[in-house]
């Protein structure tokens, strides 16, 4: 497993879902960020509002770099993967460890900076109940410091220093702070 950060504003992205789950991911898709296609046979609420038909069409999957299911049956899930498999479209169909090409951890995001739980998909739960901590630990003020942080960062880099030692003043700035006691 190796975790990355996708720029979704450059890689589109489907969701087709439904539910309580399909609503889940568009929540987290929507915080993410990035133009974003939406399929749901819902009626009425957030996934009905987003979506621009019921069903997915073969030609938004191929068109998507990242596929996202949700709440909807196995064998429909089964259905979209394959066809976005089959495009070189990365998916995940929530909670089918077989239909997942990768897994989506547990975020805490305090503005730009997003902290990540990850278990494989092999417990979830535990994913979320360590977001839940992290959460207490990392409050809405760690926005601010990062971007605190990052003008520092941008000054001394601005000033010539290299990497090594910027890195090294971006942690005596924190220790300095108290930040992290």
């Amino acid at each position: 497993m190796l975790p990355i950060s996708l720029k979704l504003e450059i890689c589109p992205t489907v969701l087709v879902g439904a539910g309580r789950a399909g609503e889940n991911r568009l929540a987290l898709l929507r915080a993410a960020g990035g133009p974003l296609r939406v399929f749901s046979p819902e009626t009425s609420g957030p996934l009905a509002e987003a979506a621009e038909a019921a069903e997915a069409d073969e030609e938004a999957i191929r068109a998507a770099r990242v596929l996202f299911v949700g709440g909807l049956p196995i064998e429909e899930g089964r259905r979209l993967a394959a066809i976005a498999r089959d495009a070189g479209t990365l998916v995940n169909v929530e909670d089918e460890l077989e239909l997942c090409d990768f897994h989506v951890p547990a975020l805490v995001r305090r503005g730009d900076l997003v902290l990540a739980v990850l278990t494989g998909g092999k417990a979830p739960g535990m994913a979320r109940h360590i977001r839940k901590y992290l959460e207490g630990l990392f409050g809405p003020e760690w926005a601010d410091r990062l971007d605190e942080v990052a003008e520092a960062r941008l000054k001394w880099r601005a000033e010539g220093l290299g990497l090594k030692e910027v890195g090294a003043n971006v942690e005596r700035y924190i220790v300095e702070k108290g930040w992290l006691k």
